[in-house]
């Protein structure tokens, strides 16, 4: 058994959770919060305070201040407890590729400056504007109250195909938009998913039912830029 936290901020209850805590670095089970009966995942509170203490260390220095643009067309992306420090690396180098103005890393995902990140990322990390948020849940909640548009890349009863998403969005895709990238073992975290405003998979055509993280996200951000910005620039 281990301390919990409820991840939404109007929650925040602390509550005993009845798991083994042993081996929950980067797998944890999925439940009900014992006060507002929302899906979590339940995080020991002790990994929690640790991240808190690192926290300090990842913010209001070089780019992580600079300001999201409160009236021009945005895309930015969210890591959801990425392990992988290249698959951060790689995520950064794509953000790079596509256009994309910032980063949230959340969670247990890896931050700059280290050098596994840096090898992949070939130094993108350097003018990707990114900042680091222990809970996605409150991010989330804070970007939606900016006019941000969440969309999730992630495989599930609700999602559909990205290409649909896009035809249907043809004209009217929103001018500011986060994409979330899911972890590698669980992928995107319940309490995101029931955040997000819609739900997008990549469509599979042999045996296996997803790519790796770094993949996925190249081929979602490269489609979903593409047509974000051949819209945006012609309004």
């Amino acid at each position: 058994m281990y301390q919990s936290v409820c991840p939404y901020p109007d929650c925040r209850s602390v509550f005993d959770c009845p798991h083994d805590a042993d081996n929950l670095e980067d797998r944890f089970p999925v439940i009900d919060c014992c006060h507002c009966n929302r899906k979590m995942l339940a995080k020991p509170k002790a990994l929690l305070d640790r991240l808190q203490a690192r926290a300090p260390h990842l913010v209001g220095e070089g780019n992580l201040v600079r300001p999201l643009p409160p009236s021009r067309p945005s895309l930015i992306a969210c890591l959801d407890d990425i392990r992988s420090l290249h698959n951060v690396g790689a995520t950064f180098r794509t953000s790079d590729a596509c256009g994309f103005e910032r980063l949230y890393l959340c969670g247990i995902t890896g931050c700059p400056p280290r050098k596994e990140i840096q090898k992949v990322s070939l130094g993108a990390e350097a003018w990707v504007s990114f900042a680091y948020r222990i809970s996605i849940a409150e991010m989330l909640c804070d970007l939606k109250a900016i006019g941000y548009r969440i969309i999730a890349l992630e495989r599930n009863d609700s999602s559909r195909p990205i290409e649909s998403f896009l035809l249907e969005h043809a004209t009217t895709l929103p001018d500011k938009i986060c994409l979330i990238l899911g972890n590698e073992v669980q992928g995107v975290s319940p309490e995101a998913l029931s955040l997000a405003d819609d739900t997008v998979h990549l469509t599979m055509r042999g045996q296996k039912e997803s790519l790796n993280v770094s993949v996925a996200f190249g081929i979602a951000a490269y489609v979903l830029a593409d047509c974000f910005y051949k819209l945006h620039n012609q309004a």
